[in-house]
């Protein structure tokens, strides 16, 4: 049953503040657990060493990335209701995905501060093993040699040089694996590795989906319902992640009417109001008469003198001049 458009509006403003305050609060804490993580390193022997000597801050960061995307799920609904109410062609059974995914994410991401850290207390403890034999680690190191040149070779494990410095590879490439072994033999690797997969996937679709019926309904404009949907695939390409906060940010302010020229006319009018297309808007510039929400108006009737004249002397009616006159077709026998 569709709403009226005073239920659709009365439902949008009880969710505005709230859905403005869950944007903001997903920039603030997934941007503070990218600040006081202190997990550095180039291999996964380095990282777990780091995540075993700052526990307290990755389980912090851990928390605030569960919390931030567990409140991704509010502006994400928000928006798709406000879409889904304007158009019978959004889905609405697909709302549960666009909640849903976020918190995968959130709850990986809970799971993952335990997993990090029975993987780094196994590692530093010495019960990793590792799977890759001295011969195969010698073979490995002797072609990055080859690859990167003696010099550049060199440089990587100073200060030692020449078969000292193939020594430091092998020992670096035993302890990845041993590293590597211990992170996919964690207890709950195979449940954040499962939930990680489902939620990003599902993060994808529901920015995709409804950044796309939020174009089409008017709620966002072209680029940022373009943005919205591409912020999806930045969030999960790691370093472009910053894409997404800016999207979330522009959409917080959108809601309190803080955006220049203010939101779109779609909001107000608790309908869809499809943005025009770039053949229209050239219309429009063209010819000013040429509206973009009205139809055109039907023709005027003809003024009296240009109506036909009356019957003539005979009593017939007033034909078309000689030279308008139709050629009759001969009938073929």
């Amino acid at each position: 049953m569709r709403k009226s458009r005073k239920q659709i509006l009365d439902w949008e403003a009880s969710w505005t503040v709230p859905a403005a305050a869950a944007a903001f609060g997903v920039v603030v804490l997934l941007i503070a657990a990218q600040l006081i993580s202190q997990v550095s390193g180039d291999g996964d022997a380095e990282v777990l060493r780091s995540i075993d000597e700052n526990s307290g801050s990755v389980a912090a960061a851990g928390a605030l990335q569960a919390i931030g995307f567990a409140l991704m799920a509010v502006p994400l609904f928000f928006l798709f209701r406000a879409a889904a109410a304007r158009s019978e062609r959004v889905r609405p059974q697909l709302v549960g995905l666009v909640i849903a995914a976020p918190l995968f994410l959130a709850v990986s991401a809970g799971l993952t501060i335990g997993a990090r850290g029975e993987a780094a207390d196994q590692f530093v403890a010495g019960e990793a093993k590792s799977t890759l034999t001295p011969k195969e680690a010698k073979e490995d190191c002797e072609e990055n040699r080859q690859d990167e040149g003696k010099e550049g070779f060199a440089e990587e494990y100073e200060p030692a040089a020449g078969e000292a410095a193939l020594a430091a590879c092998e020992k670096r490439e035993t302890e990845d694996d041993e590293a590597s072994n211990a992170i996919g033999e964690a207890s709950l690797a195979g449940i954040v590795s499962g939930l990680g997969i489902a939620g990003g996937l599902g993060l994808l679709f529901a920015f995709l989906y409804t950044g796309l019926w939020a174009m089409r309904t008017g709620l966002l404009t072209r680029f940022w319902g373009s943005l919205g949907m591409v912020a999806g695939f930045a969030f999960l390409l790691g370093p472009l992640f910053i894409v997404t906060m800016i999207w979330l940010l522009y959409f917080a302010f959108l809601c309190l009417g803080l955006v220049p020229g203010g939101r779109p006319p779609a909001w107000a009018a608790g309908a869809a109001i499809p943005w025009p297309s770039p053949g229209e808007k050239a219309a429009a510039e063209l010819d000013p008469r040429f509206d973009l929400e009205e139809p055109e108006e039907p023709p005027e009737p003809p003024e009296p003198d240009q109506l036909p004249s009356g019957p003539d002397e005979n009593g017939g009616g007033a034909g078309p001049e000689p030279g308008e006159r139709r050629r009759k077709r001969k009938r073929r026998e």
